[in-house]
């Protein structure tokens, strides 16, 4: 007899609609939210709900107000430099070594697929697909590295690269054929393994999508 499919429980049910609210720009920063608001929406208690809040309180996207409800947290001045200058070390930092020791078949054939799915996206003008999509590519150039600890940091970025570049590409989504042929230059470089060109590369696409990643010292 086959296991019955283990469902999601009601408080990862409403953590996950809430932040997916939150990353999409629905809910945006300094919007005031009720437990009942998102019980309705998915059809539970409020323990479940309070849960949830909790949770997200702690990955720092809620500030939760006794009696009033919850508040959605800004992106804070200065992150998104910060992530920024983040991504590029790390970047550039998996180029090199991927230049020393080849770029993998199934990295590349990963890459490949997501530059396909990008290009649909972009297509359908879908920036909240997207941007899921361009998460994942430049994860893949970093986990490409086989730095495994790289990997994982990277990831912890995602939630906050995607919500910036929702923010980013909303206004702006004749940028999104762009990206996809700015990843496809970047994937040139490193089957090149020209470091140089991919540092190049990499600084003008995210300057040109979410401005100077170094914050102005003046």
């Amino acid at each position: 007899m086959a296991d019955p499919v283990k469902r999601p429980s009601a408080a990862h049910t409403a953590y996950a609609v809430t932040k997916e609210l939150i990353l999409s720009g629905e809910l945006p920063g300094g919007s005031l939210i009720s437990e009942g608001e998102i019980a309705e929406r998915v059809r539970v208690s409020r323990t479940p709900v309070r849960e949830a809040f909790l949770r997200l309180e702690s990955e720092e996207l809620l500030t939760l107000h006794p009696k009033r409800g919850a508040v959605v947290v800004p992106v804070p001045p200065g992150e998104a430099a910060d992530v920024l200058e983040l991504r590029l070390a790390l970047e550039r930092s998996a180029a090199e070594r991927i230049a020393r020791h080849g770029l993998p078949d199934a990295h590349h054939d990963r890459m490949r697929d997501l530059l396909a799915r990008q290009r649909a996206l972009a297509g359908a003008a879908d920036i909240d697909g997207f941007a899921d999509a361009d998460e994942a590519f430049h994860r893949c150039i970093v986990e490409a590295s086989g730095n495994r600890l790289a990997g994982r940091f990277y990831a912890t970025l995602g939630d906050r690269q995607r919500r910036m570049s929702i923010f980013a590409l909303r206004p702006r989504p004749e940028r999104l054929p762009l990206l996809a042929d700015e990843h496809e230059a970047l994937l040139g470089h490193l089957r090149r393994a020209d470091t140089a060109a991919f540092a190049a590369a990499l600084l003008g696409h995210l300057t040109a999508t979410h401005g100077s990643p170094f914050p102005s010292t003046g």
